[in-house]
């Protein structure tokens, strides 16, 4: 019994970083607005240092999980904490908005290293009838240690500014690596050599994805026609031709490709980007809305992203182990439809929005989503060799991990720039910020039918016993 249960044992300091970094990322939900105003430039720059720490988190995601493999989860995982760490304190330090966009890439490189160690111990260490059980654990750490963290770094931002929040953050890094240190299992140290690395392929994939990233905030913020979009999307169409060249010609690609070409992870990742981004982008234009509309009650933001949190926590305890016992794509459209309601909601909002509007509207969304991230999870990684685990849980979170990003990049400026542009047109803040939350959730619940689509061609997979 004691052997059978040692897969959970193992699993402590793979659940200590997974709270490090929901935790961290709880209080750096409110840092974006805070950072930007006190500098005093507009808000749509929130995006920028969104993006930055979005293009190392999702880009480095394969590389990383494939170095994994290599070096061993202990080294992996420790290294991650340590350049989080450090990535927390150039953010604290940060005194322009470039400097603060070199600050959060490198927090993102500190959770593209921990990010696929986690979930490669699910997936090798947990038994296979247990899987969503065990992502649905990693989905509840990841967003329960997220619950407090808006409504308290507002608080303390609100009281002594957002760099002693991030100091606050440099603190919880330093006792958690502290923590994995001691519980981390020597076993989890293995090596094996690096053979044929794909250096060049490593190098474009960074370069195509954090491309891909900068394509819609460019276009929405320069222009569609402008230099600066063309430039962007000339640059991503060589990088993507030279990075197919590369992987085809290299004998151990960054990017596997036939777990790549299944059905299964092709359709969940379309999902994943038409509704996964939803948890992002309307969190910061929840703070931006409450800013326009209630700027004398701006924490009440705070709360709702909590509850948006508790949702979230919810839906993978509730929802996401139903996909052990029930066919996966039926829980998942159930989710998908909770995410629409929630968006649904914003129909709802006006300049005297009530905070249980918000937290309704966000705790909603929560729900559906968390149930999403967990069953997706099970779905896209099921038959994954011991061997390749890393590289393709690495894979997994490169697209799970753009998918927020990029909803952040097309939601937050379709928001903020319509919200721009109507008070150029002599609206008022107030009912720019309404007006534009209403064309906002057309655009979500457009997304959100066409993920259910995508999800009706999934292939099932509990006739085929958990394999696809």
């Amino acid at each position: 019994m004691e052997q059978s249960n040692a897969y959970k044992k193992g699993f402590i300091p793979y659940a200590l970083a997974a709270f490090l970094i929901g935790i961290v990322g709880g209080f750096s939900t409110v840092l974006g607005p805070s950072f930007v105003q006190d500098i005093g430039i507009a808000y749509n720059n929130t995006t920028w240092t969104a993006l930055a720490q979005a293009m190392s988190t999702a880009a480095c995601a394969p590389i990383l999980g494939k170095v994994g493999d290599v070096i061993g989860r202990k080294t992996t995982l420790l290294a991650g904490i340590a350049v989080f760490t450090l990535g927390n304190i150039l953010s604290a330090l940060s005194n322009s908005l470039v400097f603060m966009m070199v600050a959060r890439f490198v927090v993102g490189i500190g959770t593209a290293a921990m990010t696929p160690v986690i979930m490669a111990y699910i997936v090798t260490e947990f038994p296979q009838n247990q899987a969503a059980k065990g992502f649905s654990l990693y989905m509840l750490i990841s967003s329960a240690s997220v619950i407090l963290g808006p409504t308290l770094g507002g608080l303390i931002i609100a009281a002594y500014g957002w760099r002693a929040m991030l100091w606050v953050c440099v603190a919880i890094c330093t006792i958690t690596f502290i923590a994995c240190a001691l519980t981390i299992g020597k076993q989890d140290s293995q090596r094996r050599p690096l053979q044929n690395f794909d250096g060049g392929g490593a190098v474009l994939v960074l370069i195509f994805f954090s491309l891909v990233l900068c394509i819609p905030p460019f276009g929405q913020n320069f222009g569609w026609i402008s230099k600066a979009f063309l430039g962007v999307l000339i640059a991503a169409i060589i990088s993507l031709a030279g990075l197919i060249t590369a992987e085809r010609k290299a004998k151990n690609p960054i990017l596997p490709g036939r777990f790549m070409l299944r059905s299964a992870f092709v359709l969940s990742v379309l999902a994943l980007f038409l509704t996964q981004g939803l948890m992002q982008a309307n969190m910061t234009n929840t703070i931006v809305f409450v800013n326009y509309t209630q700027p004398d009650n701006t924490a009440v933001s705070g709360y709702a992203i909590s509850v948006m949190y508790v949702g979230m926590s919810l839906g993978a305890v509730l929802l996401g182990p139903l996909a052990d016992r029930f066919e996966p794509k039926r829980v998942l459209i159930g989710s998908l439809l909770l995410t629409g309601i929630g968006c649904g909601i914003l129909f709802f909002f006006s300049e005297a929005t009530s905070i249980l509007l918000l937290m309704a509207s966000l705790g909603i969304l929560g729900f559906g989503l968390g149930g999403n991230g967990t069953i997706f999870m099970k779905v896209a990684l099921s038959g994954l060799s011991p061997q390749e685990a890393g590289a393709g849980t690495g894979t997994y979170g490169l697209f799970r991990d753009l998918a927020a990003p990029f909803g952040v990049a097309v939601f937050v400026p379709l928001f903020t720039n319509q919200i721009t542009g109507l008070i150029a047109g002599g609206a008022t803040g107030a009912d720019a910020a309404v007006q534009s939350i209403h064309s906002l959730a057309i655009a979500e619940l457009i997304c959100i039918a066409s993920g259910i689509a995508a999800v009706f061609f999934l292939p099932k997979i509990r006739s085929r016993g958990e394999t696809i």
